[in-house]
C-alpha cells in the first residue's frame, strides 16, 4: 500500500477482497496478487491489512475458509465468498459506483 493511496485503500479493502473472490476461492497471496495486477500496481495490500480484513470478513459471515494445497504443494488457507458475501459485494459495488460518479461530476465541473 502506498502512502498516497492509504486513505482510499482503507475504505476499499473489503470491496477489493470480496471482488477478488467472486470467481473462485483463493489464498491470501493470490488475493494480494489479483488486487495488484488488476489495478496495475496502484493498490497493494500489505499482509497485515489483508489478513486482518479476511479475519473480519470471516467473522461477518461474508467469507469462509478451509485449508488446502497451493499450486506449489504448500498448505494454504483458501477463502471463498458466502451467499451473504455475494450480497455484500453487490451492495458495496453499488455504493462505490455512486461515490465515484459523484466525484467525477465534481472533478469534471471545475
Amino acid at each position: 500500500m502506498t502512502d498516497s493511496m492509504t486513505p482510499l485503500l482503507k475504505g476499499t479493502v473489503d470491496l477489493l477482497i470480496l471482488r477478488s473472490l467472486r470467481a473462485s476461492p483463493s489464498h491470501g497471496y493470490e488475493i494480494s496478487r489479483w488486487v495488484r495486477e488488476s489495478t496495475d500496481g496502484v493498490f497493494r495490500l500489505e499482509d497485515a491489512a489483508l489478513y486482518q480484513a479476511l479475519h473480519r470478513l470471516e467473522e461477518r459471515g461474508w467469507v469462509r475458509s478451509e485449508w488446502g494445497l497451493s499450486e506449489n504443494n504448500r498448505r494454504a488457507k483458501y477463502y471463498e465468498l458466502t451467499t451473504e458475501g455475494r450480497q455484500q459485494l453487490r451492495s458495496e459495488v453499488s455504493t462505490w459506483k455512486r461515490y465515484a460518479e459523484a466525484v467525477f461530476r465534481i472533478i469534471e465541473s471545475a
